[in-house]
């Protein structure tokens, strides 16, 4: 599988993502300028991340502005022909902007920036561990009305939920007051991923933590660099 990580003015984990899938992950990546348009280079074997940061500096909403960009338009297209789109952090919150996933990011429920270590779960999974994957947000509440929560639910498209540190669904680990505790979720069609903890930060045995490469063989079906030893 090939990677394209695109690039937007204010992103600033696009290095950090790259790290984990070239490095990490030993996984071929090419960077993808936001002004840019042609990503004939991909099929729809390969994937599209859209990095955390500030897009555009977070003007009107997050995610906005860069909805409008020409790489998007470009990557909505990839998405609707069955090419994986991963979003991460901002990258979530610009996915919900293009319709690509349903749903709205709001300000977090406290009204303040919150970075740090949580744990999240594979709920459509009865054998997944719980995940420690640091989040790095200040709009991270997903909200979507009880239609679409419904249908969310229905489907299996929550792909993880915010836990404790046994797996329990509870609202003390809720970080950011999010509508049933929900972390990331997917499109029905089953190749748009979005999620707010960022998993490329938990990559690395340098960091002390490897959580996030499951994140990435879960969705994506890849097999690590760990594995491959």
């Amino acid at each position: 599988m090939k990677f394209g990580v695109v690039i937007f003015p204010g992103s600033n984990c696009d290095r950090d993502m790259v790290e984990a899938l070239q490095n990490d992950l030993q996984q071929e990546v090419i960077s993808l300028w936001h002004k840019d348009s042609d990503i004939s280079m991909f099929s729809t074997d390969d994937c599209i991340v859209l990095p955390g940061g500030f897009s555009y500096g977070d003007y009107l909403r997050c995610g906005a502005i860069a909805r409008f960009s020409p790489m998007m338009k470009s990557v909505i297209d990839f998405a609707n022909a069955g090419g994986k789109v991963f979003g991460v952090c901002n990258g979530f919150q610009i996915l919900c902007e293009s319709g690509l996933l349903p749903g709205v990011l709001l300000a977090n429920a406290n009204q303040q920036f919150i970075c740090k270590n949580v744990f999240i779960k594979n709920t459509n999974s009865t054998t997944s561990q719980p995940l420690m994957i640091p989040i790095a947000h200040g709009e991270g509440r997903y909200f979507a009305n009880t239609d679409v929560l419904q249908a969310l639910e229905t489907n299996k498209q929550i792909i993880y939920k915010y836990c404790d540190a046994n797996g329990n669904v509870v609202e003390e680990a809720n970080p950011n007051g999010t509508t049933n505790n929900i972390a990331g979720i997917k499109n029905q069609a089953g190749n748009v991923f979005g999620m707010m903890p960022h998993p490329e930060r938990a990559c690395s045995n340098l960091l002390g933590n490897e959580d996030g490469r499951m994140v990435f063989e879960e969705l994506l079906g890849l097999v690590s660099s760990a594995q491959l030893v």
